[in-house]
């Protein structure tokens, strides 16, 4: 299965549009597939990342009616880049609000990377309304993640020529300074130049780490559109990053921790530079009842065949079961 070709067609879309969250936010929301089919919820990474087409080409538009939003400061949604009233807790309230608004009664959670941290906080809080959960390529939003993602001894060692050139662009990141100088290129009302320098530099880095062992590719032309889309993306991500999501490892394994009762299935690629498999096994051991699967071949895209093979089985063992009792894993 090559990584650019599914094998579903993008879900038919069966509305879209604005929802107003308050605090000066409206989100843009989509839901598709199968009208009356069990419904999903998708929770996008970053954070600040959004929704696409392709995201919907995960799911068989014959079984699930998927609801996709993106976040607060995300996407489509407005304002985008604004970090006013955008917290991991105004998150949660969103998420219900927008399934309120829906007339849907539970649904199934489908999060990957900071999308299975916001799933688990949300499913924590908000039992009553899931009727299980997916969790790929799992961010526990600790400091022992940014220090991995973030540092010269992390992923740093793996990917060293891209780190080589990441410090280049952004000298302070040699001196275990890179959220920082990060933080303050791209907040608001920070120099142009830098934020754009800060931006295109975390995407490069970013970009090696998700294709480890492919040779970079040369960096993409973007646009004067395109170019305050990344930094505004990029403002988000590191608003959240400075305040570990809003959560923090213990308190992600602790809410998992109280996620008894909610069928749960774990996947995440061997491979994954992102994100490191000890996630994966951390948040298995802490979420009573749930089931595991580290996929080979994969790192930490979904559209890594192999991870993507897997996570369409998962979606389609609970809409034959309705839990994970028997789905493959540890």
């Amino acid at each position: 299965m090559p990584s650019d070709a599914l094998p579903f067609p993008p879900a038919p879309l069966l509305e879209h549009g604005m929802f107003d969250v308050g605090d000066g936010h409206r989100l843009y929301f989509e839901r598709c597939g199968k009208p009356d089919g069990l419904p999903v919820l998708f929770l996008h990474g970053g954070p600040g990342s959004g929704c696409n087409p392709r995201q919907r080409q995960l799911f068989d538009p014959a079984r699930f009616q998927v609801v996709l939003f993106d976040q607060r400061g995300c996407g489509r949604s407005t304002p985008r880049g604004g970090c006013h009233a955008n917290t991991t807790r105004e998150l949660i309230d969103d998420i219900e609000r927008l399934r309120l608004h829906l007339g849907i009664g539970r649904w199934l959670v489908f999060g990957g990377s900071w999308g299975a941290a916001l799933g688990v906080a949300y499913c924590s809080t908000h039992p009553q309304a899931c009727l299980g959960a997916i969790l790929r390529g799992s961010f526990l939003t600790g400091q022992p993640d940014l220090d991995w993602f973030f540092g010269p001894e992390g992923a740093g060692a793996i990917c060293a020529d891209a780190w080589s050139s990441f410090c280049t662009a952004l000298p302070p990141a040699a001196e275990g300074r890179a959220l920082a100088a990060l933080c303050a290129s791209l907040g608001e009302g920070a120099d142009a130049r830098a934020a754009r320098v800060a931006a295109e530099a975390w995407a490069a880095w970013e970009e090696a780490l998700i294709t480890p062992g492919r040779a970079p590719a040369a960096p993409p032309v973007r646009d004067a559109a395109e170019r305050a889309a990344l930094i505004d993306k990029y403002r988000v991500q590191a608003h959240y990053l400075a305040h570990r999501g809003f959560l923090g490892e213990e308190t992600v394994l602790e809410a998992a921790g109280r996620m008894a009762g909610i069928p749960a299935a774990i996947l995440h690629g061997r491979l994954d530079l992102v994100c490191r498999a000890r996630n994966a096994l951390r948040l298995h051991a802490a979420l009573p009842g749930s089931r595991l699967q580290l996929v080979e071949g994969a790192g930490h895209s979904p559209f890594d065949p192999p991870l993507t093979r897997a996570l369409i089985g998962a979606l389609a063992h609970f809409a034959e079961h309705g839990d994970f009792a028997r789905w493959p894993g540890a």
